[in-house]
Formats: C-alpha cells, structure tokens, sequence
C-alpha cells in the first residue's frame, strides 16, 4: 500500500536521463538543480545535476509518489544518502552509448547495495541505437553472473510511456 509520502528515487551516471524521464512521467515540471558544468562533465552536456531532481505522479486516488532524481557524478554520493531516505525503491538508469555500460550498472548496483536490499531496483537502458556498447543480454549475464535477479528494459527517457513500464514494474516487485 502506498503512503502520501512515497517516493521512488532515479539515479545512474552523468548523461543517463534522469532529469529527462522525471519530467517524462511527473505530473507537473520538475524542479532541477542544473548548473553549467565545469569539469569532465561538460564534454558530455552543457549542465548537470548538482543536488537533485523532484516532481511528482498523482496516482488515481489522489496519491501522490514523489520522484527524486540523484545527481549522477560520483562526487555528489553525499546526495544518494540523503535522497534515499524514506524510498520505496530504485530506477537505475543507465546509457548504453557509455564506454562500460555494464560496469557502470555494476558500479550503481554496488553502491546502492544497502538501499536495494531494503527495497528494490528496476533497470533501464537508455540511449541505445545511438552508440550501442552492449546489448540487453550483456546486462543479464552480468547480472546472472552476480546471482542478482532483476528486471532490465531498454528505455527512451522521453517517453512517458517508458519511463512509466519502469515504475510499474518497480511497484510489482515491492508488492
């Protein structure tokens, strides 16, 4: 059953469309805290995430889930922490045209270890067909591989549509 205060929290690497599916499927525009980016990240995209992403989905009983999104650069961990409290669950999302994509849903699944533990996780692939560096079996295997069962979809963080399978099939887990 869900509360008045639950909220699913978004989270993977710089670039992985976390802002971009929050305000995909969030009822009312998220507020952001992108700034200009100043480091590595600008080579990427012009701004980042910096504390965090938020809006909502109003459920049809009048419920709200509030939606967080983490920034992505691991110097902001502090923030993962702090924005996890309270979750019910996790969407990792990760972009595919990275150079390691399966390492980086490694390194996210390794650092949110305890929180998944205690709720649970859904993975989307995103940014496929643009520079593909594995395909959805390579995710399964390493999964397999780290006897984890989860579920993984391909993923256009645009798509209200996609970004909703996500959250539905997150709720199913908890449930």
């Amino acid at each position: 059953m869900l509360l008045e205060t639950d909220k699913i929290i978004f989270t993977g690497p710089v670039g992985a469309g976390k802002t971009t599916a929050i305000g995909a499927i969030s009822d009312e525009p998220p507020v952001s805290t992108d700034v200009k980016a100043t480091d590595g990240t600008r080579e990427m995209k012009s701004t980042t995430t910096v504390g965090l992403d938020y809006s909502y989905i109003e459920l049809a009983d009048g419920k709200r889930v509030h939606l967080y999104g983490t920034p992505g650069q691991e110097r902001f961990q502090f923030m993962w922490k702090i924005l996890t409290r309270g979750g019910i669950g996790l969407v990792l999302l990760i972009p595919n045209d990275h150079d390691d994509p399966v390492g980086q849903m490694e390194f996210y699944l390794d650092a949110f270890a305890d929180y998944i533990e205690q709720t649970g996780v859904v993975i989307g692939i995103t940014r496929s067909g643009i520079s593909d560096n594995a395909d959805l079996t390579d995710f399964q295997q390493k999964l397999f591989e780290r006897q984890q069962i989860l579920p993984v979809f391909e993923v256009d963080a645009r798509s209200g549509d996609d970004v909703g399978t996500l959250i539905h099939a997150l709720l199913a887990i908890l449930m």
